[in-house]
């Protein structure tokens, strides 16, 4: 398989991840106006216009990668430099997502070529609403929850077990349809989200998402890349590509599936 073609189908795990999170991370908020220590991610209630994201995700043995992604949520942007082990050395990407387009390519070539498929993607800007000060209240259907609060911030844990579970990219998986969910949640002192992370584990298979804030309201540009360098992909090779053995092997709670919005055209 052309290590070129593998790269676009990295780019779009990430981005279908990316968006999942935006869904699914409806986060949780309590106001804590009492912490000693600063907290560096407050928003005065203010949808951010920019955010820097660390998001990792492990399968265990068979997938893993992690990307610092850069959102701008004005101009309906992302761009994320991606990094996902090889036999012996680990290998990153670069993609945008500009205007229902993903282009992607090796973030070691500063000037090289892109490769693009359509991808049609939600408003951006209603992730920043969410992350702003998002309601408690609005997630349901676990069975235990505990929460702690240390200094400014507040941490929320979900828990549920024996729920259906499917692959992210395909049908449900063939090992085991049944698992447990254990979400957590970390909020700042006026309820702005600073870390999520859900894990999800069967019998056979486990799948840990991590998405952590960096920083809200920073300069952030990102600009379309040029015509010229630019080619376009087969939407119908990613599609098979993401059915792949490794990628099947992402998990998420069969009702919360429909969260990911990121569609192929």
């Amino acid at each position: 398989m052309p290590v070129k073609t593998r790269f676009m189908a990295l780019t779009l795990i990430v981005v279908a991840f990316a968006l999942t999170v935006t869904g699914i991370v409806i986060a949780a908020t309590d106001l804590n106006p009492g912490g000693t220590v600063k907290d560096p991610l407050v928003l005065n209630g203010y949808p951010p216009s920019s955010a820097n994201l660390l998001v990792t995700v492990s399968t265990g043995a068979p997938f893993g990668l992690s990307a610092n992604v850069a959102v701008n949520f004005k101009s309906n942007r992302v761009d994320a430099v991606v990094r996902f082990p090889l036999v012996v050395a680990t290998a990153a990407i670069e993609l945008r997502l500009i205007d229902n387009h993903l282009y992607a390519r090796s973030a070691d070539a500063s000037s090289g070529p892109w490769l693009a498929v359509a991808l049609k993607t939600p408003a951006l800007f209603g992730v920043a609403l969410e992350m702003t000060k998002p309601d408690i209240d609005l997630i349901t259907g676990f069975d235990h929850k505990t929460v702690t609060k240390s200094g400014y911030s507040t941490t929320y844990n979900f828990y549920r077990d024996h729920v259906a579970v499917s692959s992210l990219f395909g049908a449900t998986t063939s090992s085991s349809s049944v698992g447990s969910v254990r979400w957590i949640i970390t909020v700042g002192s006026q309820g702005e989200v600073s870390e999520s992370t859900l894990t999800v584990k069967t019998k056979k298979a486990e799948m840990t998402l991590s998405v952590t804030v960096l920083s809200y309201n920073q300069p952030t540009t990102i600009a379309r890349p040029p015509a010229s360098s630019v080619k376009s992909v087969d939407s119908s090779v990613l599609q098979r590509l993401l059915n792949s053995q490794n990628l099947t092997s992402i998990l998420v709670p069969k009702d919360l599936t429909s969260l990911a919005q990121a569609q192929l055209s």
